[in-house]
């Protein structure tokens, strides 16, 4: 058997990465939704209420000492999505086991104002990735010891990665210098005429 790098995409799971999806299934029985095997690690679907015991059962009995990096994602264009079958949410877990060598990505979903509980309890390191889940998407952490918003500004509305808020945003920040201070105002989005771009040596008859 080869030996396999921490980084290698494409190859098959291992019998330990095999052994922890079987562990979770004996474990939580019908709260593992789903399980397959994905390009570089095997992915376990789980319902949301399970994730916090799932992930004290992983790090503690399987050895998956790190999480590597939690994030939000918006379902609502995804082909096939459908808004009576799916949760338009999805919280997605990396984890990794050093001692194994091996990684395993859990998958949770969610629907707007419906609570996920925190893992922080398990990872210290979730804190902030939950706080830019809920920054950017609106997904709220139950538990969780200080649930703000991280990368926008204080006041801001609305959450910048969900498919339905506008690219330019609602409102836009300036300086007024009658008040000395920031203030806000409703975004006046212009509307641009685009030129046809030409090239050098193209369309000159």
């Amino acid at each position: 058997m080869t030996e396999k790098l921490q980084d290698d995409i494409g190859m098959s799971a291992t019998p330990d990465a095999v052994s922890a999806v079987a562990s979770l299934r004996e474990k939580f029985g019908d709260q593992v939704l789903d399980s397959s095997q994905g390009m570089d690690c095997p992915v376990v679907v789980l319902a949301r209420e399970a994730i916090a015991e799932a992930c004290h059962y992983l790090k503690n009995e399987q050895a998956f000492e790190q999480m590597m990096d939690l994030c939000g994602v918006d379902l609502l264009e995804m082909p096939g999505w459908s808004s009576t079958d799916s949760p338009r949410f999805e919280v997605v877990y990396h984890l990794l086991s050093v001692s194994k060598n091996e990684r395993l990505r859990l998958k949770v979903g969610v629907n707007e104002r419906e609570l996920v509980d925190s893992v922080t309890e398990v990872w210290s390191t979730a804190n902030w990735f939950e706080r830019e889940a809920f920054d950017m998407y609106g997904i709220i952490f139950n538990h969780h010891p200080d649930l703000r918003r991280l990368l926008t500004d204080y006041g801001f509305e609305g959450h910048p990665l969900r498919k339905d808020f506008p690219v330019t945003g609602r409102v836009e920040m300036f300086f007024d210098e009658a008040q000395w201070r920031c203030v806000y105002r409703p975004n006046e989005v212009q509307e641009r005429v685009l030129v046809e771009r030409t090239w050098p040596g193209v369309d000159r008859g």
